[in-house]
């Protein structure tokens, strides 16, 4: 059997195609910076020229759904849609303009996908916190590698934090101080849970931990395969210089793509602030985020 995997994320919309015969067998990939959270994420809309490049990037995936004549599309929409008052507007415009089927999907149910693309991974080798920085919303699950244990998803994504935040050029500690102070407000759960279940490690899922992995390591190939680790003093000293960078010198840095060039700072920032609170030592990178979590239930579920 072969599907196809969308992933409407406020960021960047995914598609993966892949043979499910006997395990996952990626035929054909790709990924359109449609910025769905662009200008007003915060107050819940998406913009009419967010929309329209969402719907454009739709019909694309739409071809080539046609082309490798997939007939299982599973079509997943995140925080900017199910948050957005006219997010159903689109997911009705999507079905008239490419013909797919979109199913937006609530927080907890995000998590979970992330946790069995993560689990699918590898990297779950201890009791661990996965963390997965959107540009909505921000997931975390504590598991063990065969059990999830605790999950939520906040409204803390890169995109909502850069336009709540971000005044400032390199970011200013005025900004940082408030990050930190709505950080301390919103997460008190997650540092309950983290109390309870005591993680040895912090798993990033795909996304700014790819491209950290990428610059810290100086591979390329690091975000390809399914996991492997990042040093924590190569990240605390990539953290530093991002943060202290302006947005031309950010523009310059290699490895680091156009899209992340200024929401990288408020990944580090969350990144840093979670491995303050929890005094997590190691970090993973897992590869295999939410778009393998629902090919592996796919596979599990033909």
């Amino acid at each position: 059997m072969r599907a196809a995997v969308i992933d409407l994320g406020t960021n960047t919309f995914h598609l993966v195609i892949a043979d499910l015969s006997d395990q996952i067998k990626v035929l054909y990939k790709t990924n359109i910076p449609v910025k769905l959270g662009e200008g007003r994420i915060n107050d819940n809309i998406i913009i009419p020229e967010a929309f329209e490049r969402g719907l454009q990037a739709l019909k694309q995936f739409s071809e080539q759904i046609d082309r490798y004549q997939i007939k299982k599309v599973k079509a997943t929409a995140t925080s900017a849609i199910r948050s957005a008052l006219n997010g159903t507007d689109f997911v009705k415009a999507a079905k008239e303009r490419s013909g797919i089927d979109i199913e937006v999907i609530s927080g907890d149910r995000e998590a979970e996908y992330i946790f069995k693309g993560v689990q699918a991974s590898g990297a779950v080798q201890k009791m661990s916190l996965i963390m997965d920085i959107g540009g909505g919303s921000t997931e975390f699950i504590l598991c063990s590698p065969d059990e999830l244990f605790w999950k939520k998803s906040y409204n803390l994504g890169a995109a909502r934090l850069m336009q709540a935040y971000f005044k400032s050029d390199p970011i200013s500690k005025k900004d940082q101080s408030l990050i930190t102070k709505h950080l301390d407000a919103e997460l008190s759960s997650l540092k309950e849970a983290c109390n309870k279940y005591q993680p040895e490690i912090l798993i990033g899922s795909a996304g700014a931990f790819e491209t950290f992995a990428t610059m810290i390591l100086k591979d390329p190939s690091a975000g390809t395969r399914p996991s492997c680790s990042i040093p924590l003093e190569g990240y605390k000293k990539l953290s530093s210089h991002l943060i202290t960078s302006t947005h031309a010198e950010r523009s310059e840095m290699e490895g680091l793509i156009p899209l992340r060039v200024d929401m990288i700072v408020l990944a580090v920032l969350l990144t840093n602030y979670v491995l303050d609170k929890t005094g997590l030592k190691k970090i993973e990178l897992s590869s295999y985020d939410l778009k393998m979590g629902v090919l592996y239930h796919l596979l599990q579920t033909k």
